[in-house]
């Protein structure tokens, strides 16, 4: 099975598949958390989502790091939409390491960093470019800002 038929829920209770959210287009890949002191990342994937219309940002968010998404998806939802703007999808809570990890996560963290590190993912924020066809690309660590230099280079050469 491709990482784009993997099945999600979204906040608001619709399923789909990683590719009905991409719609073709290369991704990128985020875990989220609205209670974490990389929460203002928010506004930096939405600005990539708006300025490059050909690259699907999808939001994961996770409970797994010191319990920073407590909300329920509701909550979530009007979180990331009053404080940040947020329009790109988001999925319901989702494990991203340890025995329940979702399917997604259970291959994008087969995928190293840029320092050689793959398997579980670190904290909040930790990024993957993934390719139209759902190869992953380039991994980045939480600490990495969506507009880093590194993120959107990476970004404007899988749109080609």
């Amino acid at each position: 099975m491709s990482i784009l038929d993997a099945p999600l829920t979204l906040l608001d209770g619709t399923d789909a598949t990683l590719g009905e959210l991409t719609g073709g287009r290369p991704a990128l890949l985020v875990n989220v958390a609205s209670k974490c002191g990389l929460t203002p990342q928010y506004a930096g994937l939405e600005k990539l989502a708006e300025t490059y219309p050909g690259l699907a940002v999808v939001g994961f968010p996770c409970n797994q790091f010191m319990g920073q998404e407590p909300g329920t998806s509701e909550e979530i939802a009007e979180f990331c939409s009053s404080t940040y703007g947020v329009t790109f999808p988001l999925t319901e809570k989702i494990e991203v390491n340890g025995e329940g990890r979702h399917p997604v996560y259970q291959e994008l963290t087969k995928a190293a960093d840029e320092n050689g590190t793959d398997g579980d993912i670190q904290w909040n924020f930790e990024k993957f470019l993934v390719s139209a066809d759902g190869e992953v690309l380039q991994r980045f660590s939480p600490r990495t800002e969506p507009e880093d230099e590194r993120v959107v280079g990476a970004i404007e050469k899988a749109l080609g």
